[in-house]
């Protein structure tokens, strides 16, 4: 049966890999993703599943071993944050490359320097154009509840791709939040068992294969369309796998939360758990009257710009909160929100907040002045600055 459980982040996604029985966990530890591979090592360790965890000397490694044991013919996933995913940077396009279905938890961690050890979404937006499936998480529930349906996601034939699993650092990870594991039986009859594609390791009646072969200028090109449409099927693909976890387990997920969204006029979209003090946020404004509203994105890659675009059609302005700077851009979420609404009928002024870099609290005032930033935009008919960063010291 499933229970209802007080747990941390990080001990939700461990029971997870725990309930999945990945074949294969290659890990290198680091704060604040450690307590994911650490509780799975005793679980290891305890007889409690039958993986083979590979202790390497970086996560470099780690993401090596994962690629050459997923070409085998395993069901592989590992955990890490910040530095340690910048480390496995080669390696992350590597894997999406050769199509080969990793989970990895990232939790979310600003990158150095200097050096940090709180959240942002520096290490995981950097590797938005890597080839990865991205998720993202706003509490404990939602990122065991991605965890379960990422395999599946990753897995499929019409995908065959790396897919991340991403919560905040600290805030989700280290926060004991009351939630539902699912029974473990329940949990594996879900996943099923893997099916490898040309696993090097193939038996008798199998031709061998390659993998990781040269690709110049005859072939590159159209090795990256594969990708592609494999990214696109996963829109599809995404969509199913939330349906059947929805039969299954009773919890609803859409690429993206629409929250008081219908009728609202000045809207914030944001990722993770900063939707919770915007959920709280809009419930006050909303009981003094004001049509304000939350879009809280799950999916990033594949982005989902139709929809974000028809979901999205009512507002008069729209505030992108970013956790990450891309110098010299636009923050990365305000971008693809940017690309989204170009192509609608009556497009809504648009700006940009960067937050929160390295863990900074935010708070529900903090949202209260976003928002009353937007009402005198809206009232003055143009937004004085598309870009700023929010709540810095000296201003």
């Amino acid at each position: 049966m499933s229970k209802r459980v007080a747990i941390t982040g990080n001990g939700a996604i461990a029971e997870a890999m725990r309930q999945i029985n990945p074949d294969v966990v290659p890990a290198f530890p680091i704060t604040p993703s450690t307590q994911v591979v650490e509780d799975f090592s005793k679980f290891v360790a305890d007889g409690k599943v039958d993986t083979e965890f590979v202790t390497v000397e970086s996560e470099h490694s780690a993401m090596s071993a994962c690629i050459g044991a997923s070409a085998a013919g395993g069901r592989v996933m590992t955990a890490t944050s910040s530095a340690g995913m910048a480390l496995m940077w080669e390696m992350l396009y590597v894997a999406a490359s050769m199509r080969q279905p990793v989970v990895l938890a990232l939790v979310n961690r600003a990158l150095t320097g200097p050096i940090n050890i709180h959240c942002d979404h520096s290490d995981s937006m950097g590797a938005r154009d890597a080839g990865w499936i991205q998720l993202y998480s706003e509490n404990n529930q939602e990122a065991y509840d991605n965890f379960v349906m990422a395999p599946l996601i990753a897995e499929h034939m019409d995908v065959r791709l790396p897919c991340m699993v991403c919560m905040d650092g600290f805030i989700t990870s280290h926060s004991i939040e009351t939630m539902v594991i699912e029974d473990d039986q329940k949990v594996k009859d879900f996943i099923g068992n893997y099916q490898p594609l040309n696993p090097l390791l193939c038996d008798e009646n199998k031709k061998p294969v390659t993998w990781g072969a040269l690709g110049l200028q005859d072939v590159y090109i159209e090795h990256k369309r594969g990708q592609r449409e494999g990214i696109e099927q996963a829109k599809k693909v995404i969509s199913e796998v939330s349906q059947k976890f929805f039969d299954t387990f009773g919890r609803k997920y859409e690429f993206f939360e629409s929250y008081r969204l219908d009728d609202a006029e000045r809207v914030i979209v944001a990722i993770s758990s900063v939707s919770g003090e915007i959920k709280e946020t809009v419930d006050q404004l909303r009981e003094k009257g004001e049509k304000v509203g939350l879009l809280k994105l799950r999916v990033f890659r594949p982005f989902p710009f139709e929809a974000v675009a028809a979901a999205l059609s009512n507002a008069k302005i729209i505030t992108v909160m970013d956790r990450a700077d891309s110098f010299g851009g636009y923050g990365p979420l305000f971008s693809e929100i940017c690309a989204a609404m170009y192509d609608v009928p009556t497009r809504p002024l648009l700006y940009n907040r960067v937050y929160s870099l390295g863990g900074r609290d935010v708070f529900t005032s903090d949202i209260e002045k976003i928002f009353a930033e937007s009402k005198r935009y809206l009232t003055q008919g143009r937004v004085d600055k598309v870009f700023e960063y929010y709540n810095v010291k000296g201003d």
